[in-house]
């Protein structure tokens, strides 16, 4: 358990920046506090002194504002950011180095007793106020979005934004540059309220979507006139705006096609 408690305060250096030393992190941080109450008295639960394990967890919620129940299971290196307005229900397992920040509501769907709380898997994260609802499962890796009301399974890798919850990008389908991005953003280790570089806005998405689909049939255009001015059947010039400017995130397929022109 104290070397599980030395591994919650250390891992804080890795997610905030804000952090300056042990001391700090040990007497003003919320979430650090919560955890280190929740190891005692999830101690206790096992050991059948439930009333005991009970208030104290109601005593922790009183000082810091996240509400943990005893019975939940917690891997190492758990690390609440803010923390307050966080609740993490009875049946409810989270797996290692994972990140919740605050208002997150890992919560049940049912009165009915048994399962009843999602599962995390390793390396997850979950933004602000996101809700994670029900006996699912969010996969190693994933990334739920700020105010994201989640209710289904999450594959490994997959990042969920909206209500209900919806995938917008799974991690094994990025590019190279989104690698690079990824493995910068673990390196500095800093998820700022669950969000990544790689996680792109679904409008603006949709928007590059139907560019790249100009851009193909552009190109399209411009192999069928070369063949008609071979055939001495040259249609009129036509001068076209250029697209580029408009793109707000450029497709990797469109910049390899550029530069093999």
């Amino acid at each position: 358990m104290f070397s599980r408690i030395k591994e919650d305060i250390q891992c804080v250096f890795g997610r905030d920046p804000a952090a300056r030393n042990r001391f700090e992190v040990l007497t003003a941080y919320p979430g650090v506090h919560a955890v280190i109450v929740h190891r005692f008295t999830h101690y206790l639960w096992n050991r059948e002194l439930k009333w005991l394990a009970r208030i104290l967890s109601h005593f922790a919620r009183w000082m810091t504002g996240i509400e943990i129940h005893p019975g939940a299971t917690i891997g190492r290196r758990f690390f609440i950011d803010h923390g307050m307005g966080v609740v993490i229900g009875e049946t409810a397992e989270i797996g290692d180095d994972c990140t919740l920040y605050h208002g997150v509501t890992l919560g049940g769907t049912s009165w009915d007793k048994g399962k009843r709380h999602p599962t995390l898997g390793n390396d997850v994260v979950v933004g602000a106020g996101a809700k994670v609802l029900g006996p699912i499962k969010l996969g190693i890796g994933a990334r739920v979005g700020s105010n994201a009301v989640v209710v289904k399974d999450v594959p490994d890798g997959a990042t969920v934004v909206g209500i209900p919850g919806r995938i917008v990008m799974p991690k094994l389908d990025r590019s190279s540059q989104e690698d690079k991005r990824h493995a910068f953003a673990k390196k500095i280790g800093f998820d700022a309220y669950g969000t990544r570089d790689d996680m792109p806005d679904p409008v603006a998405n949709a928007i590059d979507c139907m560019l790249d689909h100009i851009h193909a049939m552009d190109g399209q255009m411009q192999k069928m006139c070369k063949r008609l001015k071979c055939m001495d059947m040259a249609p009129e010039d036509l001068e076209l705006p250029d697209l580029g400017a408009c793109e707000i995130n450029p497709s990797p397929a469109k910049d390899a096609s550029d530069s093999k022109d």
